[in-house]
């Protein structure tokens, strides 16, 4: 069995593959506070409560955007699973031409999930990963790399108003049932998300323009946590996978594994 691990900054997922069937995954929140032995301790409780064991791991990859993380996470395996990961970095077999002035700049969340969308929907394609920052990646019909954009996230800009205003809440984010709000937080909650909505669109208008095709001959899919939210309402996101990460951790490891 393949545990593979997405560090992200507002979430941690690790993932089980047997064989190539990921037959489980959980989420948990990133915490750079806690220590080896608190998240070894987390693993095991998530494992013996599907019934399996640390023992049952034969091999981990993690891909990480935390640099504290990037540390303490291996470290954790290597304590309780006996097993020294292969960190998607800087040497890492990945099969996809990056295409940046400096592919080191590269974030390896943004890596992992162009292997994994190449691989399985082709190219062209943008990616728009709603997290707790926007990311597109652009990858042509040759499966190079050429690069993107980040915004902030929606999580990000819903705490921005809520910490730099005097009068608004903290609002759930949940899809709004009107643009017009008839509330502060119905306002707040159509603003965040239609007014992200517009941003997404015409982030992907501008991509598609500047690579010369059109929606209808590109693939446009969607991912992270956020996404849900997102694509009933976009007009150009036509696929939705939020395993595309894990799925892109488990393309690499067989690209790396000893």
């Amino acid at each position: 069995m393949l545990l593979v691990i997405d560090i992200g900054n507002t979430n941690i997922v690790f993932g089980v593959y047997d064989g190539d069937e990921l037959t489980h995954y959980w989420r948990i929140s990133s915490d750079t506070d806690r220590a080896s032995d608190e998240y070894g301790l987390i693993l095991i409780q998530l494992l013996n409560v599907n019934d399996l064991e640390y023992g049952d791991i034969d091999d981990v990859i993690i891909a990480s955007v935390v640099p504290k993380l990037t540390h303490t996470i291996p470290t954790m395996c290597e304590r309780y699973l006996n097993i020294t990961p292969i960190i998607v970095g800087t040497g890492t077999k990945t099969g996809i031409n990056i295409r940046y002035d400096n592919p080191k700049e590269v974030g390896a969340d943004r890596i992992v999930n162009s292997v994994a969308g190449y691989e399985h929907y082709g190219g062209p394609l943008i990616i728009v990963d709603i997290g707790t920052a926007i990311s597109f990646d652009v990858i042509n019909e040759k499966g190079d790399y050429l690069g993107g954009a980040i915004a902030p996230g929606i999580g990000i800009a819903s705490d921005a108003l809520f910490m730099r205003t005097s009068k608004l809440p903290k609002v759930e984010l949940t899809d709004p049932s009107r643009v017009i709000g008839r509330t502060t937080i119905q306002s707040m909650q159509s603003g965040i998300i239609f007014g992200y909505i517009g941003l997404i669109d015409g982030m992907i208008e501008r991509i598609l323009e500047e690579m010369g095709t059109t929606v209808e001959n590109t693939k446009v899919l969607g991912t992270g946590g956020f996404s849900r939210l997102i694509i009933q309402q976009s007009k150009y996101i036509n696929e939705l996978d939020i395993m595309l990460t894990l799925k892109g951790l488990k393309l690499i490891y067989e690209k790396n594994r000893k």
